[in-house]
């Protein structure tokens, strides 16, 4: 084989750009670099959309983890307090360690679904207003017609 059939870099197999395939279909009267700079537009918009999702979704990840890790913590203290406690006092330190666990653990799942709740919103509220803009631009460019 030959020097320069070892060092050519193949072709990708789909190296095909949609918005100059369709540039090459002009239509009088018709603005066709309006409509891809508006699917553009869209594409960055669906793309923002779903890095804030993976953001928000990283973070409460993130955010059950140290939950998780604090609950374990907090149990092996219980436990180790516990241990050392009279039959009389176990009773009672069970009992606060009950009441403290039920109000964290809703505490810590209304943080999450906060959390989710927020992440969600935030993602929708960019695909909204990029829809609500893309409509906008579409109707410009019909009328400008």
């Amino acid at each position: 084989m030959s020097a320069a059939k070892q060092t050519a870099t193949p072709k990708p197999a789909f190296d095909f750009d949609m918005f100059k395939a369709f540039n090459q279909f002009k239509a009088p009267g018709f603005d066709m670099d309006a409509i891809m700079a508006t699917q553009r537009k869209n594409m960055e918009a669906m793309t923002a959309a779903g890095q804030s999702a993976y953001e928000g979704m990283t973070a409460l990840a993130r955010r059950q983890a140290e939950v998780a890790k604090e609950a374990g913590e907090a149990a092996t203290k219980a436990m180790t307090d516990m241990a050392a406690a009279s039959p009389e006092e176990r009773v009672a330190k069970q009992a606060d360690l009950t009441k403290t666990a039920y109000t964290s653990m809703f505490d810590n799942g209304r943080e999450m679904m906060d959390m989710a709740a927020k992440t969600a919103d935030e993602a929708v509220s960019l695909v909204n207003a990029r829809f609500t803009a893309s409509i906008d631009e579409t109707k410009s460019v019909l009328a400008a017609k």
